[in-house]
């Protein structure tokens, strides 16, 4: 059973909650730890698909803050997203937050052959909407706050995964944290010094590398008359071609409890051959922690189906509907971090609380 409880918002005329349709459940949730009424705003959708937002509540000269995530209609949460902003910005709102607890298009945060960084330009959309301030969680890398033109708040879920790990799971202090690949090291290190345990990485899970040929970037060598001509020097190095190493478990997990860390699962696939490497290695329980629970496609059946024990994730995404499909998937509600931070915010207090203990690496 949930229970509530109220924070007191002094000025609470002043706040304004509204939201999309893309989590109405969190949204209603924070706004009960807030004890503020959630705004009349209507978020619909015309027959050819044009998202219409009307707000019917005054918003002049009052602090905004807009609720809405990177659920599974992602480009339509976008739009809606930045309508609402729009609509409070040209009705003359203070402030306009933007609550975004799992931020969208984060994964494409890198330059790629001949892609673009997506998240700076939602970055920029974003800004130029009329968002003053960016609160959101988890970030797929910490970096991307340097996109944004505002401040951000980039919360963390660590606390409330690992007093799950502490209360829920039997016998953890005979677990061992596993990092899923060599990137994800830094995570699993940090949940493993919280916790006292010891750590294991899974090696050789690297994707296959794409070939050139693929996207046209094949060409042929320099000719000796084209060296003479430009000066280049024909017999230039080149990369060798990475080979997939044979899959390995860096660490003892025999007879121990493994749990695995990451910020998102989404294509299950990678975790599930995981999980089937620990077990084989002599691990009796496997449990995954992840912040945001994307869980697209066919994932409730795949962790059904796997060695995986259980699959804890927070609720920053809605996922019933996987729940109802895979009785592995347990949520963790962190409602009441975000409410906390909208609170500060508010009431011009110090964020430094919420990030207490917080290294690099986290």
């Amino acid at each position: 059973m949930t229970r509530y409880f109220k924070m007191e918002v002094p000025g609470a005329s002043d706040v304004m909650i509204i939201y999309g349709n893309s989590h109405p459940e969190l949204a209603n949730l924070i706004a009960s730890r807030l004890g503020v009424k959630p705004g009349g705003c209507t978020v619909s959708h015309k027959t050819n698909r044009e998202t219409v937002v009307e707000i019917g509540d005054s918003v002049r000269g009052k602090d905004i803050y807009i609720i809405q995530t990177g659920a599974k209609d992602v480009n339509n949460n976008i739009m809606e997203l930045l309508i609402m902003a729009y609509a409070c910005k040209t009705s003359s709102a203070k402030n306009i937050v933007g609550v975004i607890p799992y931020l969208p298009y984060s994964k494409q945060c890198k330059m790629r052959k001949r892609g673009c960084i997506v998240t700076k330009l939602l970055a920029k959309m974003m800004c130029n909407s009329g968002l003053t301030h960016i609160i959101t969680m988890d970030l797929h890398q910490k970096e991307i706050q340097g996109f944004f033109d505002c401040p951000v708040d980039n919360l963390r879920a660590s606390p409330f995964l690992l007093q799950y790990i502490q209360e829920s799971i039997p016998d953890y202090r005979n677990a061992v944290i596993v990092a899923r690949n060599p990137g994800s090291a830094n995570k699993a290190t940090s949940y493993a010094e919280r916790l006292r345990l010891g750590i294991a990485v899974i090696h050789g899970e690297q994707k296959e590398s794409e070939s050139d040929m693929v996207d046209g970037r094949y060409s042929p060598p320099p000719s000796s008359l084209a060296s003479r001509i430009m000066g280049v020097e024909v017999g230039l190095p080149q990369h060798p071609a990475k080979e997939k190493p044979p899959i390995n478990v860096v660490g003892d997990i025999s007879g121990r409890i493994a749990i695995m860390v990451d910020d998102m699962i989404d294509d299950v696939q990678s975790f599930v051959t995981a999980a089937e490497v620990l077990k084989e290695r002599g691990a009796y329980k496997i449990y995954v922690m992840a912040t945001h629970g994307l869980l697209s496609s066919d994932a409730p059946r795949l962790i059904e189906d796997s060695p995986i024990d259980e699959v804890v994730v927070t609720n920053t995404i809605p996922h019933e509907l996987q729940k109802l499909q895979c009785h592995k998937i347990k949520t963790v509600d962190i409602s009441v971090l975000l409410a906390e931070a909208i609170r500060r915010i508010h009431n011009k207090e110090s964020m430094s609380y919420l990030f207490k203990n917080v290294t690099l690496e986290d």
